[in-house]
């Protein structure tokens, strides 16, 4: 038999589910128990209602959430971009190849060196809380090199991207045609059974409505569900396409248009917003107001990645959220765990009820709120991952 533990002295407990607490979104509930069943949730109420369990953790009064979800990262790669953030910080022009630079550095890595940099980056977000996250590929844009790149991502998530579509490979610059074709033939079949995703970066520069949907089209085909890079540094096609093909999450979302925003509030499709890389690069912030106000559903995810947002920190995205892009600090949270599992398509994750999945952060502090009340203070102190404590 399984053994039960009981986490007790929950000062403030965010659930998720307003059925269970204060029937706000977050369903707080004060003083509060949950009980954990090997790697599910068994039980979780007020203190004083709670079943009798083999052991008991003492929370010590602190505030406690679900697990962050962060469903939008690129962490299989090498090298960083250090001199060109600093030329970007300092106002200097740079023009070292962006992405291009990234590619070369991960194509001439091994195995082994891309690995350790993915486990390494996964360790760091889950001291701050991150308990499920999905990554692309996208730094490799050969057939081997985007295979082998899910291939090592498999084996540490089940959310796994093929995004050989980022940008048009280097090799193929005089004849995007035939990339497009690589990407949606030789290239898809080597990397779908080991994704469950497919993505495109739909924007000047990298490809456009046309191509992203011929893209998105030929993963639908093989049993990979879309995501898209939407309208991040422009106005575009990227948000229709996404509704128009049931995309699970529109990523980015900067520059919408009002018909943007209410395809996005009339479907499925979560707009994924990623303040990271408006901080990184000094962009203009996604205006969540406007898309909350809507009734779009709204993630809120790191993108963490060497050369646009190298953050592996979802807290210090809320921060940015609440401060500037409009989020309340309750919604804040909510987009962060419940709003990534949406993005995700996933129940059992980014909620704490009977029979989610046991994944918990404790704060160092009596709230949530303090997530953005406190930005840059490193508050999570204790991870449960499937019901194992991390620390």
């Amino acid at each position: 038999m399984t053994t039960t533990t009981a986490i007790t002295n929950i000062g403030s407990l965010v659930t998720n589910d307003p059925a269970l607490g204060d029937g706000t979104p977050l369903g707080l509930i004060q003083d509060a128990t949950i009980v954990l069943e090997g790697e599910t949730v068994a039980w979780v109420g007020p203190a004083v209602k709670a079943p009798a369990a083999d052991q008991s953790h003492d929370a010590q009064g602190r505030a406690a959430i679900p697990g962050f979800v962060d469903s939008h990262s690129h962490l299989v790669f090498a090298g960083d971009r250090t001199q060109e953030f600093n030329a970007r910080m300092s106002g200097r022009a740079y023009s070292a190849g962006g992405i291009r630079t990234t590619v070369a550095a991960t194509r001439a890595a091994t195995d082994a060196e891309l690995e350790a940099n993915l486990t390494h980056y996964l360790a760091e977000a889950l001291r701050q809380g991150t308990t499920t996250f999905e990554t692309k590929s996208g730094y490799g844009l050969t057939t081997e090199d985007e295979a082998r790149a899910l291939r090592i991502a498999s084996r540490h998530t089940d959310e796994v991207t093929y995004m050989g579509a980022h940008i048009v490979s280097p090799d193929y610059a005089e004849d995007p045609a035939a990339y497009v074709d690589l990407v949606t033939g030789e290239m898809l079949d080597a990397c779908a059974p080991h994704a469950r995703w497919i993505d495109v970066f739909c924007e000047k520069g990298a490809f456009d409505g046309d191509q992203a949907r011929a893209i998105l089209t030929a993963g639908k085909a093989r049993g990979l569900h879309p995501r898209i890079h939407a309208n991040q540094l422009s106005y575009g096609p990227g948000v229709q396409l996404a509704v128009e093909l049931d995309a699970a999450s529109a990523d980015h979302c900067t520059h919408l248009t009002d018909a943007d925003v209410d395809a996005l509030a009339n479907s499925d499709t979560v707009a994924t917003l990623l303040p990271g890389a408006e901080f990184s690069t000094r962009a203009e912030w996604p205006d969540a107001r406007r898309i909350l106000d809507a009734g779009a559903t709204v993630a809120l995810s790191t993108d963490c990645n060497p050369g646009s947002s190298f953050t592996s920190s979802v807290p210090f995205c809320i921060a940015l959220a609440v401060r500037d892009m409009g989020m309340t600090p309750d919604e804040a949270i909510w987009s962060a765990t419940a709003g990534g599992a949406a993005a995700l398509r996933r129940t059992d994750i980014g909620v704490l009820r009977e029979g989610a999945r046991a994944d918990l952060a404790f704060l160092d502090a009596p709230s949530h709120v303090h997530l953005a009340y406190r930005p840059g203070v490193p508050l999570v102190s204790e991870v449960w991952r499937r019901g194992v404590r991390i620390g």
